[in-house]
């Protein structure tokens, strides 16, 4: 499975932040092609129980402990096939000159995240399709392998169960629906026959949501009509286990497919986005005025920011509303408006004329959470807010 995702920095332990704002996605486990590879902790809760539940099987062919080894050996080739099936996206990625921020395994399978998307719909049909392939000629290998090679039966064993893991790995992606590589494959075929690719995106999540649908009244069916139903005994402990795997994998497909529904909609509105329609009216001051006097003149102008300048009117720094917030009423008449003040960097200054992507592109840049607007002329227009470029996007 693929998505976009804006980059980040991995330098810091799994689940802190990192100096971006966003925590790593699990253990470091390498860096095949320039890659950072990571493995959920959620992982090893899976790789437990694949181990005990395949354990059963292995111990037909090999007694214990040495079947709970064997188990674990599949878990790890499991995740192995998921592993070169994320990879596939990102090479693919990368070959188009796509930025690949990660690649994650977590508690249902993988995830390549992707930091732009591809240009064409052709591009995004072959990045999308080289994970389930890779799957299915690993799946073709591993028949071919059972026919012609003399295998024992501890590896007899190992090359079906992953056989027939390729295959049900490769096929499951290729359900049609965000957020699996079958949806990408619908969005590229619409968008190639609209043109738009805003259409195939929103085809691609409903269908998802209709996947997901099906998946739990497939793991439903299976609690219901299962081993242990057929045996006179009800419901089974497996066809329960069906039931909350399928569960668990219908909410993530239900919740891809919305975010992705979503997303096109938040793109709908960045052209309308402008940073004079969302700019606040500014008071100026210098840093010896007290808070409270600052606070006194923004009230009386209502403005919504307080910016610090010299006594020729030079901007020196933004008072962040966050700080006066947090500043006891009784002691806003002792602190001055400077003391409370940002200094203005490069990247906190903008022009005032800025709309849709340009805009969302400068605050990218250099993360803040107020931003100086300025006319062509060098004069202050007033304060751009991120809390008021989120309020922008609320609803959606």
């Amino acid at each position: 499975m693929t998505r976009s995702a804006p980059p980040t920095e991995d330098t810091t332990p799994p689940g802190r932040p990192t100096p971006g704002g966003t925590p790593r996605p699990g253990l470091l486990m390498g860096r095949p092609f320039g890659i950072p590879v990571y493995v959920s902790p959620s992982w090893f809760v899976v790789a437990a129980l694949i181990t005990v539940l395949f354990e059963g099987q292995v111990n037909d062919v090999v007694e214990r402990p040495l079947s709970y080894a064997v188990a674990f050996t599949y878990a790890v080739l499991l995740y192995g096939s998921v592993f070169v099936h994320e990879l596939s996206h990102a090479v693919t990625a990368r070959a188009f000159r796509l930025p690949v921020r990660s690649v994650t395994l977590h508690v249902l399978g993988g995830e390549t995240a992707i930091e732009r998307e591809a240009p064409t719909p052709g591009r995004e049909f072959l990045i999308a399709f080289a994970g389930p392939l890779v799957n299915l000629v690993l799946a073709g290998l591993g028949v071919l392998a059972h026919l012609l090679l003399p295998l024992p039966g501890i590896a007899l064993l190992l090359v079906d169960a992953l056989t027939f893991a390729n295959l049900l790995v490769g096929v499951f992606n290729l359900l049609p629906g965000l957020p699996l590589d079958g949806g990408r494959l619908i969005r590229a075929a619409v968008w190639k026959a609209t043109g738009h690719s805003r259409n195939g995106a929103i085809i691609a999540g409903w269908v998802g949501r209709a996947v997901a649908v099906a998946c739990l009244f497939a793991g439903a069916w299976l609690a219901t009509y299962g081993t242990g139903a057929a045996e006179g005994e009800g419901v089974g402990g497996i066809g329960w286990l069906a039931l909350l795997w399928s569960a668990l994998v219908a909410s993530f497909i239900w919740v891809g497919a919305t975010q992705a529904i979503r997303a096109e909609h938040i793109r709908d509105r960045i052209p309308h986005l402008t940073a004079r329609g969302l700019a606040r009216r500014a008071v100026l001051v210098t840093p010896d005025v007290p808070l409270a006097e600052a606070i006194r003149r923004t009230h009386h102008d209502q403005a919504g920011a307080i910016v610090i300048t010299d006594h020729d009117g030079r901007p020196l720094g933004l008072v962040s509303e966050k700080a006066v917030t947090a500043t006891p009423e009784h002691r806003r008449p002792w602190i001055t408006a400077g003391e409370l003040s940002r200094g203005i960097d490069d990247g906190l200054t903008l022009p005032a004329d800025l709309s849709g992507e340009d805009l969302l592109d400068a605050l990218r840049r250099s993360p803040a959470t107020e931003y100086l607007l300025v006319e062509p002329d060098g004069s202050i227009y007033g304060v751009l807010a991120t809390a008021d470029v989120d309020r922008a996007f609320a609803g959606i």
